[in-house]
């Protein structure tokens, strides 16, 4: 059986019910984050694929004692998502974002995230305890936010654990999913962005990301850069255009769905990266995979949320 973990941070997401521009209003309250939102839709796809072999994937966080944290819980084991590496902290509680959503679906966030209990996540101890249970699995993945939310000596735990599980064989998948005001500096996240990237097997990056990060010109820059530093495959994700798969010497483009109506754009790229990685997992070849992508974020973005219903 195939075992798969997502690390990162899962948060309760609010999202304003009236329309686009309106002050005010009733919130509806879920949950959600950009690594989370990638695991349930990657158990589902590989649910629906039905492997013959099976596959488990892992949720990695840390949340509170709290009612909130438990309804987290709850929900994704209904889901299918393996709840037994999350770390449930007395006292603490999962962060808080808020979503507005304007008339073309384009979202802005509004985060309180600062004491959050994910950032706990690689602390000694627990640092420690995450290192002997990820042994022997097949595939890690997780994100820029992940490493944003981190202190520098957590982040540098990260570094160590993901290293250590390469030598061991296990493939590292990373979205380098830049959000500035995770970082104090531009150069910080350059850092340890290129660190990941230099430890990851797979790279799922957005162009928009890269190029405000690093100044890349086109995707295939994007791309020439990620192999530099050793990744062996390259997805650069271009929004509505079509992404660049890059491996073994060879680019392609994939188009991207037409999308008759876009509701909300949220969890696009986790969707797609989702898709690929259960496409990949099932044999098929990048390109399938893309295409993949796209036909689940198409179906994402055209409905409000970042998870939509099974």
């Amino acid at each position: 059986m195939l075992r798969i973990a997502s690390i990162g941070e899962c948060m309760i997401e609010l999202s304003e019910t009236a329309a686009a521009g309106e002050p005010g209003g009733d919130m509806q309250r879920t949950f959600g984050g950009d690594t989370l939102n990638t695991a349930v839709y990657l158990i589902r796809c590989l649910k629906q694929a039905e492997m013959p072999s099976g596959a488990e994937v892992h949720y990695v966080t840390a949340l509170g004692d709290d009612p909130f944290s438990a309804e987290m819980l709850a929900a994704w084991q209904h889901e299918g998502i393996a709840t037994g590496l999350v770390a449930c902290l007395p006292g603490r509680l999962p962060g808080l974002y808020i979503i507005r959503t304007d008339a073309a679906g384009e979202r802005t966030f509004h985060y309180w995230r600062s004491a959050a209990a994910a950032r706990e996540l690689f602390r000694a101890e627990q640092a420690e305890t995450l290192a002997a249970a990820l042994g022997g699995f097949d595939l890690v993945y997780l994100s820029a936010i992940t490493l944003g939310i981190l202190d520098s000596e957590s982040r540098e735990r990260l570094f160590a654990l993901l290293d250590a599980l390469r030598h061991c064989g296990c493939r590292i998948a990373f979205d380098s999913n830049y959000r500035p005001r995770l970082w104090t500096s531009r150069a910080e996240a350059q850092e340890a962005v290129g660190r990941a990237l230099g430890l990851a097997a797979l790279a799922l990056p957005t162009f928009d990301d890269e190029a405000a990060l690093f100044g890349d010109a086109d995707p295939e820059a994007t791309a020439a850069r990620l192999h530099a530093l050793g990744v062996e495959e390259v997805v650069v994700k271009c929004g509505a255009e079509p992404s660049l798969v890059s491996r073994l010497g060879q680019r392609a483009r994939v188009a991207a769905e037409t999308v008759a109506r876009v509701v909300d754009t949220t969890a696009a790229g986790d969707s797609f990266n989702a898709a690929y990685l259960a496409a990949r997992l099932n044999g098929a070849d990048p390109q399938t995979a893309a295409a993949a992508g796209h036909r689940l974020a198409a179906r994402i973005i055209a409905t409000k949320g970042a998870i939509i219903p099974a």
